[in-house]
């Protein structure tokens, strides 16, 4: 799930993934952090949902995916859109 705040010159992301899936740890990675997994990785909130926000600058296109552990890739069904491979986000 994706969760948006956008002001004049920037946008707050918030990537969700549901409690338990996947399992371990999880990172969103994208053209906006050089697809370094790790660096926004999601946390357990007390709903047990994994919660990261990154913030953007407005109308921009980003792309990006889920990392989880063991190198499996997943895809965001709220993105607006998807080109075959990576999510796309318009802020």
């Amino acid at each position: 799930m994706l969760q948006r705040t956008r002001r004049e010159k920037q946008a707050e992301i918030t990537f969700v993934l549901p409690a338990g899936h996947p399992a371990g740890p999880v990172s969103v990675v994208g053209d906006f952090n050089q697809w370094e997994p790790g660096l926004h990785p999601l946390v357990v909130r007390p709903d047990g949902s994994r919660a990261v926000t990154v913030t953007l600058p407005v109308d921009h296109h980003h792309r990006f995916r889920y990392l989880a552990d063991g190198g499996h890739w997943l895809d965001e069904e709220e993105a607006d859109g998807h080109d075959g491979h990576d999510n796309l986000l318009h802020t």
